[in-house]
């Protein structure tokens, strides 16, 4: 699937959910990011983990980014915990460019859990 914005957006997706425009399963909020449900889960708990502000991947991150990125995986261990992975275990993924399966042009943290996963992944 080709990374695109939303027919007629002038904003991507995940701004839209950020900025609540879209309507969405908010599980998390704080001034840097959001987080939220899947809508295509492919785990009994997906979340995605977005800043607030529009970055478009890993490979485009600028030194004065950083801190947003700690800051996001920082709250992966507090939403795994939340959701009851700690224990058992949990994957984080994130996707950079369309090869590797990124279909938003927003950079974002998957936060899967609640199954066994199988290496590689695919």
């Amino acid at each position: 699937m080709k990374p695109s914005l939303p027919q007629g957006e002038k904003e991507c997706l995940f701004c839209s959910i950020a900025g609540k425009k879209i309507p969405s399963k908010i599980v998390y909020e704080d001034e840097k990011g959001v987080a939220f449900e899947d809508i295509n889960p492919q785990a009994p708990v997906h979340l995605l983990i977005v800043p607030k502000a529009h970055i478009v991947s890993l490979s485009t991150v600028k030194p004065e980014e950083l801190g947003t990125i700690a800051h996001l995986f920082s709250t992966v261990p507090r939403l795994a915990e939340k959701n009851g992975l700690l224990e058992a275990g949990f994957r984080t993924v994130v996707n950079s460019g369309a090869a590797a399966g990124q279909t938003v042009l927003h950079l974002h943290i998957h936060l899967l859990g609640g199954r066994a996963f199988r290496w590689p992944p695919g």
